[in-house]
């Protein structure tokens, strides 16, 4: 069930008016239900990833007490692993397998070894990149002595499985999320009309931006060698767009629909393309990620309390994971690294954390300094968006290599001129909102009703007129 459906728009209410009009004063039943309502929108996909969300669900819950009451330390390591290697080893085997072992029996024949790849002819779960990151999450944690095992399975498996973060985040941690769902929630007003807020917000990020940018994003990238440098610009640009209001926008909708039941997740996106510097566009993008793979990864190793030599190692190891986490194609990886190309100066320089307030904070302009830091920043970015988004290696540098040409100076052959109006509406609305979580939020400092639901207005027509419903999946389910 996609967002973006007119199924989940009758599924939203639905469960909305459940959970605040008939089982509003039992929390366990609230809980219930929307545990049922999750599992019932993870299986309109397909009704065989339920059983594996649910072992996986099982499997950590029971792991994480049988850590609590291992009676020795060597017990539990034990569960502690267990847990990890089948989890890993479920992640591994649906959405790495086939890499592996075509990239093996690749390099074999290039030594004069002819080998066929054995390849598993499965499907992806959807979000299972998600959930088990949950999952690994609360079981790390438990085994670090930083949280205590959930024994009630209910509420353990609304932290792994509520529905607006099921399928693409943001990861949550057991410290935020369980907490809020073992406390008695009472509706505010308040909170559920700065949820539709987001939602609306979302809803224009997707149907009208992100879905218009895919259609000259793919008819470029699709076909690439028939058009100019200029073109070959214009769809690294759109990508770079598309990408944003894709994710961000499922994010949105995400946070959006979890606040009208009373629930705050995890901000995951804080106007990255406003950064003045790569440190700060990682800290603005993804952040559940970023921040998952910092605490998890990147610290335990040292973080960059260490030689320079050890800085420039966790450096690539963290963005290299991030990149293969993305998607089993040498594409990701390579952008994982050229991202850690672009990280180290600033880290070996102590600059990585230079640009930690919001741009321009308290100003309606940004300086001289800090528009070109933008400007440089946003270019690296869709310079490496081009490899993320190519079929293959190959292609990503015959695109790079088109553009590079006497041709860049030339009109462009696709132009999109309306979307392009659409994209300054948007970046207009975001540069005004960038204090607050999202560009809507600013209705609470406009007094007039008129003005404010004039907006409201315009925006929903926008959708209508602009928007694209060809029920497009977001882009990070295929993660």
């Amino acid at each position: 069930m996609l967002f973006n459906s007119l199924s989940f728009l009758i599924f939203l209410p639905i469960v909305f008016i459940l959970y605040w009009f008939v089982v509003n004063k039992n929390l366990k039943q609230q809980n219930l239900l929307i545990l049922i309502a999750s599992y019932y929108f993870y299986s309109s996909w397909d009704t065989r990833f339920l059983f594996l969300l649910i072992f996986s669900t099982l499997l950590d819950f029971f792991t994480g007490i049988k850590m609590k009451e291992a009676s020795s330390i060597k017990n539990k390591k034990f569960w502690f692993w267990l847990s990890i290697g089948i989890n890993l080893g479920f992640l591994g085997t649906f959405k790495y397998f086939n890499f592996f072992a075509s990239s093996f029996a690749e390099a074999l024949n290039k030594l004069g070894l002819h080998v066929d790849p054995v390849t598993l002819n499965i499907i992806l779960p959807v979000g299972i990149s998600f959930y088990t990151f949950h999952g690994l999450s609360y079981v790390i944690d438990i085994y670090k002595d930083k949280i205590q095992p959930e024994r009630n399975f209910v509420d353990y498996a609304v932290f792994v499985s509520f529905f607006p973060l099921l399928v693409a985040g943001p990861i949550e941690r057991a410290t935020h999320l369980l907490p809020q769902i073992k406390k008695e929630r009472i509706f505010k007003y308040d909170k559920a009309v700065d949820g539709m807020r987001q939602i609306l917000w979302g809803f224009f990020k997707k149907v009208v931006i992100a879905d218009n940018c895919a259609e000259y994003a793919n008819e470029i990238f699709n076909n690439y060698t028939e058009h100019n440098s200029s073109t070959l610009v214009i769809g690294a640009f759109f990508f770079t767009i598309q990408i944003y209001c894709d994710f961000s926008g499922y994010s949105d909708i995400a946070l959006g629909t979890a606040r009208l039941f009373g629930i705050e997740l995890l901000r995951n996106f804080a106007y990255p393309y406003f950064s003045r510097d790569i440190a700060e566009f990682w800290r603005r993008w993804h952040i559940s990620l970023s921040s998952w793979f910092r605490d998890y990864i990147y610290i335990p190793l040292g973080g960059s309390k260490v030689s320079v030599q050890k800085k420039i190692r966790n450096t690539f190891i963290i963005f290299l994971i991030s990149g293969f986490w993305h998607g089993a194609n040498w594409t990701f990886i390579i952008w994982g690294a050229l991202n850690a190309f672009y990280f180290l100066p600033l880290l070996l320089s102590d600059k990585n954390r230079t640009n930690i307030e919001t741009v321009a904070q308290g100003k309606l302009f940004p300086s001289l300094k800090e528009l070109l830091g933008m400007f440089f920043t946003f270019s690296l970015t869709i310079f490496a968006w081009i490899f993320f988004r190519a079929q293959s290696v190959s292609d990503a540098f015959h695109y790079i290599s088109l553009i590079f040409t006497k041709q860049v100076f030339s009109a462009p052959t696709i132009i999109g001129t309306t979307l392009l109006i659409l994209i300054s509406i948007f970046f207009i609305m975001e540069w005004l909102g960038r204090e607050r979580q999202h560009p809507l939020a600013l209705a609470d400092k406009v007094p007039n009703k008129i003005l404010r639901w004039g907006t409201y207005f315009t925006i929903l027509m926008m959708i209508i007129i602009f928007g694209s419903f060809n029920n497009t999946e977001f882009i990070y389910f295929a993660f």
